[in-house]
């Protein structure tokens, strides 16, 4: 007798919760998941131009829609800036609203570094003239200005373009400033130029509204220098050039690099490119990401975040199969730089034979009068070029051997070194609460102050080291991968005030074992006593290093009382 059929087991009740999905485009999540989202469906952030020029500029600041004003703005490079007098302890407190100043930063990119005296002098009579003589020079090679009225926005995108420089999604859910080598197409060390790559992208993806609303934003780094210059380890997508043994020199593939408070190194794809195809990668790897990146919740929209999950198997594979319809050759690694210095200061030697001099602003900060001076005194000396650094600094581009001399004096003159200390050659600061709607301290002056109090405090000192100094934990300033990083925040003094002050990281680094550095349980620094720890720790350092050994293998195995 056959066994009586059974009933169908009833459906396991699930409770109901919220949608799980991660707002991947290419999953059908196209509803808006957040406010940002919304936004950017309303209207593609490059239509806000038209109304900057039209509307905003002509009836005034209080004429601007909200959305366009803490949104679509971004994509033009102009973002509010910090009220005066707002403390960092209402940062996190105050609405957008109540933050915001009735002036805007504006950043002018600057893909590769690469500027023109004639370029560098616009940019500086544009700061003398509408920015209060604001400009500084940022760790992504860019320029930003401060202080800029709406009104004078249309003007100053004239005088820009009418020399090819643009503020072209600057800012945004976008494809970011393209960070290339200063020294691309002259060094003599050089692997390959990668300024042709770097071209060949801007005209691919920048203004082209295919991909003009991405996830987050999205920062590239092409470079064919063997000092690996460009921080490639913490951008979202980089190219660097290495030889392959069969087919020459061309470029590693790194993606999912990236920092803020959730630091994560970039991986390689395994994938060598030659340099025709650069463009043809980098545009894939960009749809991928709009495809593929998480849109749901903002603080996993990096395409870090999916890279993470995915692996890098994986995320090649799709980029193969979906974008580029092809393999990629298997590739070798990069080798580690033989310096550690990737800044490009002092005067060096062009493979044609003239020279090109590095020289330091303090953290980066210059002015317009200074600028129009560089370009003065570069061109008084035979050059055209000078380029930007991701470190802060500058590069005056060929010039002849017995024009070295005196143009490293005439820099000297300005205050800006071509031979600087340690302590000026390795600081950096971000913009800080002076400007910036998200700092909790004040980071340029205060990293200027550091610099003239270390150098008074331990004038022999000079072995390479780096202190990064950042208003918040964003990371603009590369905090985690410092020898000596600082991130902002409020902490106690020993009077039980809440002060300024800064979170201590140790030992990161990028280029020669990149890793984040470490935190000393407890260790937090008021401003006021930043140079008293930072002799301290230096003092500890150097009589406790081994012969050759690094301050980051160094803080790697000190113990907590050397490092307090």
């Amino acid at each position: 007798m056959s066994e009586p059929a059974r009933k169908p087991a009833a459906p396991t009740r699930r409770k109901a919760g919220r949608h799980r999905g991660e707002g991947q485009w290419a999953a059908g999540h196209f509803t808006p998941l957040n406010p940002n989202e919304q936004v950017k469906k309303d209207d593609d952030g490059l239509n806000v131009r038209t109304r900057i020029e039209t509307i905003y500029s002509k009836r005034g600041f209080d004429s601007i829609d909200g959305q366009d004003l803490r949104g679509r703005m971004r994509w033009w490079g102009l973002y509010t800036q910090r009220k005066p007098g707002i403390d960092g302890g209402k940062t996190a407190i105050l609405e957008p609203e109540e933050l915001d100043d009735e002036y805007f930063m504006l950043r002018v990119r600057i893909d590769g570094g690469r500027l023109t005296t004639q370029q560098l002098r616009v940019i500086g009579e544009i700061s003398q003239e509408f920015a209060r003589g604001t400009a500084d020079v940022t760790d992504r090679q860019n320029i930003q200005y401060h202080w800029i009225r709406i009104e004078d926005v249309p003007e100053i995108w004239r005088r820009l373009e009418g020399v090819g420089l643009s503020t072209t999604e600057a800012c945004g859910d976008t494809p970011r400033v393209i960070v290339g080598s200063p020294v691309a197409g002259i060094a003599e060390d050089e692997i390959i130029d990668g300024t042709p790559a770097i071209e060949a992208i801007h005209r691919r993806v920048i203004g082209n509204k295919a991909y003009s609303n991405l996830p987050r934003k999205f920062k590239t780094a092409v470079s064919g220098s063997p000092l690996l210059d460009v921080a490639h380890e913490i951008n979202d997508v980089a190219f660097v050039g290495v030889r392959h043994p069969e087919y020459g020199p061309g470029f590693d593939v790194w993606v999912g690099g990236g920092l803020s408070t959730n630091p994560k190194i970039g991986v390689r794809l395994g994938a060598w490119v030659p340099i025709e195809d650069v463009a043809d990668v980098h545009e894939g790897i960009v749809g991928l990401f709009r495809d593929h990146g998480y849109r749901r919740l903002r603080n996993r929209a990096r395409i870090k975040y999916l890279v993470a999950d995915w692996g890098p198997e994986k995320f090649r594979r799709v980029l193969e199969d979906e974008y580029l319809l092809r393999r990629m050759a298997d590739g070798p690694a990069p080798e580690a730089p033989v310096h550690h210095w990737r800044d490009h200061v002092g005067v060096h030697r062009q493979r044609d034979g003239r020279y090109y001099v590095g020289f330091a602003p303090r953290v980066g900060r210059v002015d317009g009068a200074t600028l129009a001076k560089i370009a003065d005194l570069a061109e008084a000396h035979g050059s055209r070029r000078v380029h930007t650094t991701v470190q802060q600094k500058l590069l005056i581009l060929d010039v002849a051997e017995e024009q070295v001399a005196p143009l490293t004096e005439g820099l000297a003159a300005l205050d800006l070194t071509a031979s600087p200390s340690a302590f000026r050659r390795g600081t950096m600061a971000c913009t800080g609460i002076e400007f910036c709607k998200l700092a909790i301290v004040e980071t340029k002056g205060r990293g200027a102050w550091l610099i003239d109090e270390l150098e008074r405090r331990l004038p022999g000192f000079d072995e390479p080291l780096t202190i990064n100094i950042n208003g918040c934990p964003n990371s603009c300033a590369r905090i985690q991968t410092a020898d000596i990083g600082l991130k902002g925040q409020l902490v106690t003094d020993a009077d039980g005030n809440q002060v300024e002050g800064y979170q201590v990281h140790l030992g990161g680094a990028l280029g020669l074992e990149p890793g984040f550095g470490r935190k000393v349980r407890g260790l937090k620094v008021t401003a006021a006593g930043l140079a008293d720890y930072v002799e301290r720790v230096l003092r500890a350092f150097q009589e406790q290093r081994e012969p050759g050994e690094r301050f980051a293998q160094w803080a790697a195995r000190a113990d907590e009382e050397s490092l307090s």
